[in-house]
């Protein structure tokens, strides 16, 4: 099983021109079905999506309704255990709070490879790899 970063979901939507291809590698991931998610990556969907300064912005009830469709994956909740986690993981490998918070849901998912264009690709964070699934795209 894979985690998909917000990125993922978020280009699965997009109606960019520019981001055509992208969309198509997001949509075949999420076909796939092998996935992790977050409520953290729920909602960090959910706010991008719906944001208002977004050229292809959805409305509320559209945004429900695709984070209702991502509950078919497996999704890591939020604890205590994963904050602190999360915190150890930051300080560790001096990234930010919120990348880490990703890793440490992948890897309370059982998740050796993070989906996402925002890490380090092909980094290792102790188990953890990230992978860039639009690198090979040329975007």
């Amino acid at each position: 099983m894979r985690f998909a970063d917000t990125n993922v979901l978020l280009y699965a939507i997009s109606s960019v021109t520019e981001e055509r291809e992208k969309a198509r590698r997001a949509n075949e991931i999420l076909e796939e079905g092998d996935l992790a998610l977050s409520t953290q990556v729920l909602q960090e969907f959910y706010v991008q999506a719906t944001r208002a300064t977004r050229g292809d912005a959805i409305s509320h009830d559209q945004a429900v309704g695709v984070v209702e469709s991502f509950l078919r994956f497996n999704v890591v909740e939020a604890t205590a255990a994963l904050v602190l986690a999360a915190a150890t993981t930051s300080e560790r490998f001096r990234i930010s709070y919120w990348d880490a918070a990703i890793l440490e849901a992948a890897r309370f998912a059982g998740c050796e490879v993070v989906l996402s264009e925002d890490l380090n690709d092909g980094q290792d964070y102790a188990g953890v790899r990230v992978e860039n699934p639009f690198a090979m795209s040329g975007t």
